[in-house]
């Protein structure tokens, strides 16, 4: 199935080789497309090759819309699709039989199977007694025959033919259409591009002419003018609009899973147990601020014994108690000491008196110097609350 809507195709120099084309093509139909030199026709065929991508607008073949494919795709979608070229495009240094093996090598096809699957096709067209010749050395319709050998080594579903008679004269251009139109009645689709207006009057397929990039001409059972008028009904070509799968749109969506039923399972039987602990029953999914809450921090034991205890406020005002009575006893002592002091003084003026109420000479009394007091040193209240001290 192959499908065109509104398909634009603008080259860099600014000519409009497509102009909104639309058309649709059933599997197995077998497709000619008409048109002056210029109007568009090689352009769509390239477009269907992907060898050029539109400018606008979509080109779907088989439900997917390559006009939107990646580079990397695009030779996987040339695999289910025969080119058959105007020049042949053979390998000169290579055989017939080379030639042909040439893209099931490609593809990776084991040589045993590709030998079988060459034969079969080189006998399809006609050509097992060539095999071992070169290009050179076959006629023009010899070499057409190769490349749609070539075209069908790999079975495809679609052979897109660009003027695949261009260069043959009437006889040969007749059985390379022959050849065609026998691949179509095994169910390939075959579009053919061509200029022989002989050839679309005998064959009578449907037609699809091209003018300036614009379809003029869709009709079934035509020839290659509009005498004769067999027009593909619109309602035939929207009964195959497929369901287009685009590349580019293509996102991965997450399958919801299917609910269970709400209905409550009957309860197993309970073992007897001593001591049952009552799980509290979940009515609703957890979800995760639920989960938050529900957390409880379990403290390490460890960890407590190296954290710093907090201030006992009883243990504070015994120590300071404790400090005062200290200061207290230091007090006492220092005045004991100047007591003890202030006694020796007193004791020795008394000795200095009776000495002088002895009889002797009497000489000029003479008072001993009176002690200066010594100065006690000053105690700071960190040396009190030193309990060295």
């Amino acid at each position: 199935m192959i499908r065109f809507e509104n398909v634009h195709k603008t080259y860099k120099t600014g000519t409009d080789a497509l102009r909104g084309v639309t058309f649709a093509i059933r599997d197995g139909e077998f497709v000619f497309v008409i048109g002056k030199s210029g109007s568009g026709k090689s352009t769509l065929m390239k477009c269907i090759t992907r060898e050029e991508k539109p400018t606008e607008g979509l080109v779907i073949i088989d439900k997917f819309c390559i006009s939107k494919m990646p580079r990397a795709l695009v030779p996987i979608l040339r695999r289910q699709i025969g080119i058959i070229y105007q020049d042949f495009r053979l390998i000169e240094t290579k055989t017939v039989e080379e030639n042909i093996a040439f893209a099931g090598e490609i593809i990776g096809v084991p040589r045993k199977k590709l030998h079988q699957m060459v034969d079969i096709v080189l006998g399809a067209v006609g050509l097992r007694d060539k095999a071992n010749s070169m290009p050179m050395e076959l006629s023009g319709g010899e070499q057409q025959r190769v490349a749609i050998a070539r075209a069908m080594l790999n079975n495809p579903k679609l052979i897109v033919a660009d003027e695949p008679t261009g260069n043959l004269d009437p006889e040969t251009s007749e059985s390379i259409m022959a050849l065609l139109n026998e691949i179509n009645r095994n169910g390939t689709t075959v579009i053919v591009c061509t200029h022989d207006s002989n050839l679309v009057d005998r064959m009578k397929k449907r037609v699809i002419e091209v003018d300036e990039g614009l379809i003029v001409r869709d009709e079934k059972g035509s020839g290659y003018t509009a005498e004769e008028k067999h027009s593909l009904p619109q309602s035939m070509i929207d009964e195959f609009v497929p369901e287009v799968i685009s590349y580019h749109e293509i996102e991965k969506k997450e399958e919801k899973l299917p609910e269970f039923p709400s209905e409550e399972k009957e309860a197993l039987p309970e073992f007897p147990s001593e001591e049952k602990e009552e799980t509290p029953k979940i009515t609703k999914l957890p979800t995760k601020e639920m989960a938050e809450e529900r957390i409880v921090v379990v403290p390490d034991r460890k960890k407590e014994e190296k954290l710093p205890q907090p201030k006992d406020e009883k243990k504070e005002e015994i120590k300071e108690e404790v400090k005062e009575e200290v200061k207290e006893e230091v007090e006492v002592e220092v005045e004991e000491v100047v007591e003890e002091e202030v006694n020796e003084e007193k004791i020795s003026e008394s000795l200095k008196e009776e000495k002088s109420e002895a009889p002797k000479d009497e000489k000029p009394s003479q008072e001993p110097p009176k002690k200066k007091k010594k100065d006690l040193p000053k105690i700071t209240p960190e040396e009190m609350e030193d309990p060295d001290l």
